[in-house]
């Protein structure tokens, strides 16, 4: 098959990874009203899906024999996750509420968002730091353990028992640090049906995904985990980038931007124990641990400026010092990692 013809099957299967992952999202959604979940809280179970095309895409490229497609994936998503998201969302927000319902929180809450962009401020949850960018870095900081060290580099299986546990105690922190009164939900079968469609199409896209991930790549010449951080990676986050948009825009921030440090933390942590399972060495070690440094610096930066901001969110700023963050690694990458110029 042609290169291109490779290109538009891999755009494909991610979507249709990422369409299933949304289809199996509905039912979580009224789990979470039911078991009382707080919104910021919640981020981190419903991130459980939007995470699973990539872990998904982690499982395939370990049983192909082609895990440096998955490591660059999970590397590469969650470097350039948290400033287009934040950006996309920070653009989304400075949208002006149309007219609406005429109850008093519907007026609250256009008073709330009309103050924030006198304010040119992305508001957020502060607990979005604490409950969910803090313990991320912990996950980090254990990756690093487990993998920088000379006599330890690479992925082992203990490695990924390791990570799974460092997995569950990540959702349950995060679950038990946010409950609340559960509230009364009606379930049909018809969405219970579309989750077992979602279900398939997930694993379906995730297969394709990397099927179609290592034709491109060798046909361009490039190694797979560069084609993992630069083409996966950053192919996978592109759906999430509508739906920041369209829930943003709808009035809510916090549900709209910050699932996706949730997202990062999950698949950081479950991505990885397919490719430990299957003992993953790391080919590159310079590209590895530069690409783990700035995994850091995004929610190193995220929480600071977050929880510094008097009304805690992001200017504009901010924004942009993630995305000068970004701009930086590529740069590094492409000069003193690639040596292109």
């Amino acid at each position: 098959m042609n290169v291109w013809l490779w290109a538009i099957v891999l755009v494909g299967a991610l979507w249709l990874a990422k369409w299933g992952a949304d289809k199996m999202a509905e039912p979580l959604k009224k789990l979470r009203k039911q078991w009382g979940i707080t919104q910021v809280a919640g981020a981190s179970l419903l991130a459980i899906l939007t995470a699973s095309p990539e872990v998904g895409i982690s499982t395939v490229s370990a049983i192909r024999n082609a895990s440096d497609i998955g490591l660059g994936t999970l590397l590469g998503s969650n470097i350039i996750a948290i400033p287009l998201i934040m950006t996309v969302a920070y653009a989304a927000s400075r949208k002006k509420f149309g007219r609406g319902k005429n109850d008093e929180e519907s007026k609250q809450l256009e008073q709330k968002h009309n103050e924030h962009l006198q304010e040119h401020l992305l508001s957020l949850s502060s607990r979005a730091a604490t409950v969910l960018a803090l313990p991320y870095l912990g996950i980090i900081a254990l990756v690093a353990i487990l993998t920088l060290p000379e006599g330890w580099r690479g992925l082992q299986p203990i490695d990924g028992w390791i990570m799974l546990g460092a997995f569950f105690l990540f959702i349950g922190q995060s679950l038990w640090r946010g409950r609340k009164e559960g509230e009364a939900v009606k379930w049909n079968k018809k969405q219970i049906k579309m989750a077992a469609l979602g279900a398939v199409a997930l694993v379906a896209g995730a297969y394709f995904t990397v099927a179609a991930a290592e034709n491109v790549i060798s046909t361009l010449g490039i190694s797979q985990i560069i084609g993992g951080i630069f083409i996966t990676g950053t192919l996978s986050t592109a759906p999430e980038v509508f739906k920041t948009w369209k829930i943003v825009g709808s009035g809510q921030p916090t549900a709209g931007s910050t699932s996706v440090i949730g997202d990062k933390a999950i698949t950081l942590s479950l991505g990885l124990v397919p490719l430990a399972l299957v003992t993953t060495s790391i080919s590159n070690f310079q590209l590895y641990w530069i690409n783990l440094v700035f995994v850091a610096l995004m929610p190193i930066a995220f929480s600071l400026m977050v929880l510094k901001n008097k009304h805690s969110g992001l200017k504009l700023w901010n924004v942009l010092v993630l995305d000068g963050l970004l701009l930086l690694y590529i740069f590094i990458i492409l000069k003193w990692v690639l040596n292109l110029f």
